[in-house]
């Protein structure tokens, strides 16, 4: 239960600081968090930073397949 509590935490963290991020342009201020975080809870620190990797990269993944998405319908109307 106490690792479902954090899990919960850190996602939610990870959101409002991904909200900061794309506002600010500070695109490490996660790093940022993440020491503030793990100077009082290096768990809270570990989950915080999982779930801003595993949303970055899902960003990342989907701006991949946009990209080869509008590279073929480009490729098919020439």
């Amino acid at each position: 239960m106490a690792d479902e509590a954090v899990t919960k935490m850190a996602n939610k963290l990870a959101e409002e600081c991904l909200a900061v991020q794309k506002e600010t342009g500070e695109d490490r201020l996660f790093m940022e968090v993440g020491e503030v975080l793990g100077a009082s809870s290096q768990t809270l620190e570990e989950a915080f930073l999982t779930a801003i990797r595993t949303r970055m990269a899902e960003q990342k993944g989907r701006q991949f397949l946009a990209s080869k998405l509008k590279k073929h319908r480009a490729d098919q109307s020439s």
